[in-house]
């Protein structure tokens, strides 16, 4: 298992590092089910400025916040191999079937989503095990230590 570590210094450096995971990821031959990125960490760990800079990358031009109160929100994409981003907030989820309501198994299995889950770690049971994880702490005020664990696609490598 291959852990790779960041320090970001500004949220445009979180922003950057998302935009070169991206690249990475769009390198990983097609497959059956969708690409999921599961971040977990604390409140104001960064994981929201990262998938800012997901769909910055990405082209979408719509604001993105996180979907605390919506759990989950769908973006278009135009001019990449996956035709959707799937922002997924998992903070305030009581229950995993409220994600089978919203299509959850269906959103990870298509391969045209690349599907990105802030809390992750709340659904862990139903997460796929070739998702790839990401860590995210608060080190100082502007300061996040990024880890990501890229054992499933070695080719991810962000150092």
């Amino acid at each position: 298992m291959k852990k790779l570590e960041y320090l970001s210094k500004s949220a445009a450096q979180t922003q950057k590092l998302a935009g070169e995971v991206l690249k990475e990821t769009l390198s990983i031959k097609k497959r059956k089910n969708g690409i999921v990125l599961a971040l977990e960490g604390e409140l104001g760990g960064g994981k929201t400025t990262f998938v800012q800079g997901l769909a910055r990358a990405l082209g979408v031009k719509e604001k993105i916040t996180s979907p605390t109160f919506v759990i989950l929100k769908r973006f278009m994409i135009q001019d990449s191999r996956f035709k959707n981003l799937y922002h997924i907030d998992c903070y305030r989820l009581d229950n995993i079937e409220d994600l089978a309501d919203l299509g959850f198994e269906e959103i990870i299995k298509n391969p045209e989503n690349l599907v990105v889950i802030e809390w992750a770690d709340k659904i862990k049971s139903i997460i796929p095990k070739d998702a790839v994880w990401v860590k995210f702490e608060w080190k100082e005020e502007k300061k996040r230590k990024i880890m990501m664990d890229n054992s499933q696609y070695p080719i991810l490598n962000f150092q």
